[in-house]
């Protein structure tokens, strides 16, 4: 079979293409507009080298380099179905996959048109992932549920700026939280309203009634926790006064921020919640794993007719570890695979750490693997707890049926 293999390097205005048999002869090498006319353009090159060098498959293939290939990759894909004289695939690569195979060639300079060819010479040695498939469903969940994805990593890093200010006003609290957590309505008040010198000025009666305010009367023992907080006040460093307006109004603004993107989240999570609803999935069956989470696994994944198992679904999320092995010696200690898909891989460790809190069998095995680990152990337990949940998710998915908790089991 003579394959036409096309590899493009995409870019914000334009595409290098290379046009490449599989004896690796570079049959053409052009650049098109990022642009429908630029597509339509490239579509009928392709067509009609395919015919000029008789060719029985086309390959394209291009790096997942943000969303500046989308349109054309699926312009492509949607329109060879309309062909029926051709077969015809079209690959999304990983970029690092493609750099890791460009250095083999050690003596090839860093240009489009080069970097064009070597996709295209690897679309010739072949070992490539799964062709694009047209799935609109999935491309519409995945833009809600990754823009889901980018917010919580930047509440997250935003909470992590926001206790180091904390720090520089009260650093007894930000050392040992008598609250918690110190983004609770409490805590945030006596950050926001008082000062550690008001604190321990105030008396216990005084501060009792404050937090019984704040905290709406859900405090077991406002008494103890009262003096605790005064303790913690008298322990605290002193603020410069040129310092003290600048941190509260950081601290102030940074809490906004995180609000605001909070707020967007739970927008978010209500139109994921309506869009899944259309979707038929049992996922949502394990208890834990509500219609987010399981938006962000399906998403994802697709067609789970894509992997032949849960080790390649696991691979594919990069829930893989290396093997380090010489001789007779062989490491105890493994890494995890600095790859795969991260917006699934996320999903996943977030599932299983909800999963782990009602599912017995995954909280017995948390507990094992955290206990087993020597350093990082909520971490290393928890994302072996979610190479332990893609089995299931693989299972569910496959099979269609709803999964049977271990207390109902027979």
């Amino acid at each position: 079979m003579a394959n036409l293999l096309v590899g493009i390097d995409v870019s914000l205005r334009s595409h290098a293409v290379q046009f490449m048999n599989d004896s690796g002869d570079a049959l053409a090498s052009f650049s098109v507009p990022n642009d429908l006319t630029g597509a339509e353009s490239l579509l009928q090159r392709i067509l009609h080298s395919a015919d000029k060098y008789s060719s029985d498959m086309i390959r394209v293939g291009m790096e997942a380099t943000s969303n500046l290939g989308w349109h054309l990759a699926h312009f492509l894909n949607s329109r060879f179905h309309e062909v029926s004289q051709f077969k015809a695939q079209v690959f999304v690569l990983n970029a690092r996959k493609v750099a890791r195979f460009k250095k083999g060639y050690d003596t090839l300079p860093k240009n489009d048109r080069i970097d064009a060819w070597v996709i295209a010479d690897q679309l010739r040695f072949g070992r490539l992932p799964h062709a694009l498939t047209s799935a609109v469903q999935y491309d519409a969940l995945q833009r809600l549920t990754r823009t889901r994805f980018h917010l919580m990593k930047n509440i997250a890093r935003d909470k992590t700026f926001f206790l180091n200010q904390v720090f520089l006003k009260f650093s007894g609290l930000r050392q040992d939280d008598p609250f918690s957590s110190l983004f609770g309505a409490t805590c945030l008040a006596v950050l926001q309203e008082l000062e550690p010198e008001q604190i321990v000025s105030m008396s216990i009666a005084e501060l009792v009634d404050f937090l019984k305010e704040k905290g709406k009367n859900r405090f077991d023992n406002p008494e103890e926790l009262a003096a605790y907080l005064q303790k913690l006040a008298r322990s605290s460093y002193r603020l410069d006064k040129a310092m003290a307006d600048p941190v509260n109004l950081s601290l102030s603004v940074m809490l906004s921020v995180i609000s605001t993107m909070e707020k967007e989240v739970a927008k978010l999570d209500k139109e994921i919640e309506k869009l899944m609803k259309s979707i038929s999935e049992t996922l949502s069956s394990v208890k834990g794993i509500g219609p987010v989470f399981a938006a962000g696994i399906i998403a994802e994944i697709g067609d789970i007719d894509r992997f032949s198992d849960h080790n390649a679904l696991a691979k594919y999320a990069g829930l893989v570890w290396s093997q380090y092995q010489s001789g007779e010696f062989e490491s105890d200690e493994t890494k995890r695979l600095r790859t795969g898909n991260k917006y699934l891989r996320y999903y996943l460790v977030q599932a299983a750490n909800s999963v782990r809190r009602y599912d017995s069998d995954y909280a017995a095995f948390y507990a094992k693997k955290y206990s087993e680990a020597l350093k990082h152990q909520h971490k290393r337990a928890l994302v072996l707890t979610a190479r332990k949940l893609v089995r299931l998710v693989f299972m569910l998915l496959k099979t269609k049926q709803l999964y049977t908790p271990p207390e109902r089991r027979g």
